[in-house]
């Protein structure tokens, strides 16, 4: 069984409910994946619809190991919508598409098991 990264080891210190809802974490369906060849390790390019309030956002994603780019279309994420961009390379990220570490520490997407409104809030 794979060991825990160290930051994963501990539970994070307390915090209030109110900085848990300064993270914006909504659901939007991948609309477009595309290969990353220009990334350090290997990664995808989403385009992923978070609904008229939010609209479509970019997103660089290290979801390679269990996803093909066929598999990512039309499929439901979460994501951090209110961190600042982030350049990756040639690529401006705007959202933290969001994964847990299989026993591999390879990236499993979030997602609901059940189709919901894309740009809902997690709460």
């Amino acid at each position: 069984m794979h060991k825990l990264h160290e930051r994963d080891a501990v539970p994070a210190e307390p915090i209030s409910f109110d900085e848990f809802l300064r993270v914006d974490i909504r659901v939007g369906t991948i609309v477009a994946a595309d290969p990353f060849p220009e990334a350090r390790k290997a990664a995808y390019k989403l385009m992923i619809d978070f609904g008229p309030m939010i609209g479509t956002k970019r997103s660089s994603a290290q979801i390679t190991k269990h996803y093909s780019l066929e598999q990512l279309v039309g499929r439901q994420v979460a994501a951090v919508v209110n961190f600042p961009p982030r350049q990756i390379g040639p690529f401006m990220s705007e959202v933290l598409t969001l994964g847990f570490p299989d026993e591999a520490g390879e990236v499993v997407l979030v997602a609901p098991t059940t189709p919901v409104p894309d740009g809902g809030r997690l709460f």
